[in-house]
């Protein structure tokens, strides 16, 4: 082969070369701008992301959002809470946010919110342990009270009359809405048209805060059944496991509730009726005949006992067909942990103490000796 060929084929393959070394340097300069323009965009987007979560969800809004913080919620999970009831947009922005300012030692309790609150203000009443708005109304609804009373109390403090209270209380249609709603503690079983009133027993005793000037009958229904229903949900596993349904248990613990006032009596009297059930007994309890005679009275005639309904205890067997009246958790507690006895039989004084019996010769010895 010449010299002159080789110098020729040495040319083609230097300038070959050449060519695919501009397009490699083409090829890395166009990834290098590439991946810029991604960092860049990547930057601003994520700058973008971060200042919009750091805003108020809807600076404009007037909603009132009512949380929980339970006792012993860590940053993460007060973040989570937030977010979940659109209080804040993003819970990990807020727990970066509170670690770059190094806040912490948020209070437990109830809060209530809007969209329109800062993070700065957030942190501000999780830290004070105060909620953000002043209740208009504070109302306190006692336990051991029918539904009837607690639309009295309700409306000589807030704008709506006690009928009004009572007739939503008992639209069919609402209560349908609420069936669905509150599928935990509502069934279909509450408008049998033999129970007097469909939500009695479920508007849980406690005190309430209200943060409108007029709240609305349905939000004051709905606030109680939210609280029945988490105070009924610690028990729901042990009710589910003793085979009550919710309505079942909740008349129990309204007559639990009726019988004594008395916190420590109240798994005693929860052990009797046990024992009377097992046994066959009706239940003879004298508050379910007072409530199926709509009355108040302190006492019960033998005429009383005669009365025919499915809430007189000493006709129907067990339980009757619905609650009597609201109860304290006590009386629901009672009802999955009552005191193990052997006791048929109970009564009262008149000092407000009971005295219990395995046998009724017993039980007609106490009677003698402190009713007398």
């Amino acid at each position: 082969m010449s010299k002159k060929k080789l110098t020729g084929d040495f040319k083609d393959n230097l300038t070959a070369r050449s060519e695919e070394a501009k397009t490699v340097r083409k090829i890395v300069f166009i990834i290098v701008i590439a991946l810029a323009l991604i960092v860049l965009i990547g930057g601003i987007s994520g700058y973008m992301y971060v200042k919009s979560a750091l805003e108020p969800v809807d600076p404009d809004s007037d909603e009132e959002i009512t949380i929980d913080v339970p006792i012993g919620s860590s940053t993460s999970s007060i973040a989570a809470i937030l977010e979940e009831n659109g209080i804040i947009k993003d819970g990990r922005i807020f727990r970066l946010y509170t670690k770059f300012n190094n806040e912490s030692e948020f209070q437990a309790g109830e809060y209530t919110f809007t969209p329109a609150v800062t993070f700065d203000e957030i942190i501000e009443s999780l830290k004070n342990g105060k909620v953000m708005l002043e209740a208009v109304h504070t109302i306190t609804i006692p336990e051991g009270l029918t539904i009837d009373q607690i639309a009295g109390i309700f409306s000589g403090k807030l704008h709506f009359s006690k009928e009004e209270f009572l007739d939503k209380a008992s639209d069919e249609e609402y209560i349908n809405e609420l069936i669905a709603a509150y599928p935990d503690i509502l069934s279909e079983t509450v408008l049998d048209p033999e129970i007097k009133t469909p939500l009695e027993g479920y508007l849980f005793a406690s005190t309430y805060q209200f943060y409108e000037e007029e709240p609305s009958i349905e939000l004051v229904i709905e606030t109680m059944l939210s609280q029945t229903q988490k105070v009924y949900s610690a028990y729901a596993e042990q009710i589910e496991q003793l085979g009550f349904t919710p309505h079942e248990a909740l008349t129990f613990a309204s007559i639990v509730e009726r019988e004594t006032a008395s916190e420590d009596q109240r798994a005693q009297i929860s052990g009797v009726f046990y024992n009377r059930i097992e046994e066959g007994m009706p239940l003879q309890t004298d508050p379910t005949v007072l409530y199926a005679l709509g009355e108040h009275n302190e006492t019960v005639t033998y005429e009383d006992l005669e009365i025919d309904s499915p809430y007189n205890t000493y006709l129907v067997e067990a339980l009757p067909i619905g609650p009597i009246s609201n109860f304290a958790e006590n009386s629901l507690k009672a009802v999955v942990a009552p005191e193990d006895s052997n006791n048929l039989y109970f009564l009262h004084d008149g000092e407000g103490n009971i005295y219990f019996a395995e046998t009724f010769e017993e039980h007609r010895q106490n009677r003698d000796k402190y009713m007398n």
